[in-house]
């Protein structure tokens, strides 16, 4: 629960992607928001849309934890800001919020025609 995670939104990733295309020379690239959240603040959040508290919910189960897992992933992305103009452009709570109403739409149950 408290692993940092750099959370970020697929269509900044595409556009990047797509400047990473239009130069002339290929190169490498760290694509990242830069900023990183819990998975327990991911949770907090994303319950906190519905008005829910995540710990009514949460059940962990150890057999599932990675014993080498990485406590912090941060990206830089300093040299896609040089070089190609990009910059991550959502918030947290905007994507986090995005994808609970993308979820409570799927799950919603649908009128009858």
């Amino acid at each position: 629960m408290d692993a940092q995670r750099d959370w970020g939104h697929a269509a900044d990733y595409v556009w990047v992607m797509w400047l990473m295309l239009q130069q002339d020379e290929p190169d490498d690239y760290v694509i990242a928001t830069g900023e990183c959240h819990s998975v327990k603040e991911f949770l907090e959040t994303a319950f906190g849309f519905v008005g829910l508290d995540p710990e009514d919910y949460l059940e962990i189960d150890q057999r599932l934890y990675r014993p080498s897992d990485v406590m912090l992933l941060r990206g830089n992305t300093a040299k896609a800001r040089a070089k190609l103009g990009w910059k991550y452009t959502r918030s947290f709570e905007d994507l986090v919020e995005e994808m609970v109403e993308s979820d409570l739409a799927l799950f919603s149950p649908q009128p009858r025609e």
